[in-house]
């Protein structure tokens, strides 16, 4: 792991120009491991389709990225619109450095001003230090499929997680 220089790092919504070094991290990071099926984006304009700008929020230290939180809707429903899917990379160099806990918690304060009430998650049962992370930030297991995957010779359960953010404490004005 590189230290980085705490003061330095930035979080912002994605732009158009961050798509090369976004493909680059989901290559790197989005391996058999950690995903069902490794990302690797045909194009740029085919990355840009799925993750469009703005639906990520980026962790930056002098313009290079360290990782991201993606967030939307789980479904096109109306019904769902309270609920927020997210998903956290971040580069193998800065891990166990407090960048995925800023992203989490960058990322409840920028959905709460759209009317979300919730976050969830989608991980792999076998990858064991996302589930720890995931946990330690307050998602709790809401379901579990069974043997979903087939991975590296075994069958993998899919954990969804979850984070209500209706009654936590807001940490800038100490209110509900």
């Amino acid at each position: 792991m590189q230290r980085m220089d705490s003061g330095a790092l930035m979080i912002r919504p994605s732009e158009i120009r961050d798509a090369g070094d976004l493909i680059a991290l989901d290559h790197l990071v989005w391996t058999e491991e950690t995903t069902p099926g490794p990302l690797k984006w045909r194009s740029r304009e085919d990355y840009l389709q799925h993750s469009p700008p703005g639906s990520q929020l980026l962790a930056l230290n002098q313009g290079r990225l360290y990782g991201y939180v993606g967030f939307g809707s789980p479904s096109p429903m109306k019904s769902h619109r309270h609920v927020c899917e997210i998903n956290i990379a971040v580069h193998p160099e800065f891990r166990r450095s407090g960048i995925g806990r800023q992203l989490v918690e960058a990322v409840k304060r920028h959905v709460r001003d759209y009317g979300i009430r919730k976050l969830r998650l989608r991980v792999l049962a076998s990858n064991e230090v996302a589930l720890t992370f995931y946990r330690s930030c307050g998602f709790q297991e809401e379901g579990r499929l069974r043997e979903e995957f087939y991975l590296g010779g075994h069958y993998v359960d899919e954990i969804f997680m979850g984070l209500m953010l209706t009654g936590e404490q807001n940490e800038e004005t100490g209110t509900a």
